[in-house]
């Protein structure tokens, strides 16, 4: 029971996360290829090198902690991003399938949104305020990306799809 604490509970959420941004990584450039929008597939781009930055932040969290960067299996990532292939593979090629991108994209950045604001408040808990820094850094980036993903899809996207 010694790891069933706030520690325990953190390193097991930054497991979870190193999990899934592996994945989104490797997901993004699929979801820039299918975008058919210039803007969106800019917005696909860009996330990917802030995807690559957020890795590399939890890695740094993990060496606050004096733990390896090792990944923990996120069910919840997994679904989100089965769920993004289905909407993929049944859009592509109509009008909404920058909506469908979007949608999908944008699970993925709530679900990270979330995380990222209960392991920097859990890392202020446990008096490791660099650790809150690297994290509040990647949370400010998923938000921005949720932001830019909206104005895509209220300027452009939804519009298309509406009149497919």
């Amino acid at each position: 029971m010694a790891d069933k604490n706030l520690d325990g509970l953190f390193y097991a959420t930054m497991r979870d996360m190193y999990y899934a941004e592996r994945h989104i990584l490797k997901t993004l450039p699929k979801l820039q290829e299918a975008a058919v929008s210039d803007e969106l597939k800019a917005a696909f781009e860009h996330h990917l090198a802030e995807t690559q930055g957020q890795i590399s932040r939890l890695e740094q969290v993990f060496g606050l902690i004096d733990r390896k960067p090792t990944s923990k299996r996120c069910d919840a990532i997994d679904g989100i991003l089965k769920e993004g292939d289905e909407h993929l593979e049944e859009y592509q090629g109509s009008p909404a399938a920058d909506a469908a991108l979007i949608a999908s994209a944008q699970a993925v950045e709530h679900y990270e949104i979330t995380r990222y604001g209960t392991l920097r408040r859990w890392a202020k808990m446990l008096g490791l305020p660099d650790g809150y820094d690297l994290l509040t850094q990647s949370l400010e980036e998923e938000s921005r990306t949720d932001e830019l993903l909206t104005k895509i899809a209220e300027t452009e996207a939804n519009a298309k799809a509406a009149q497919g």
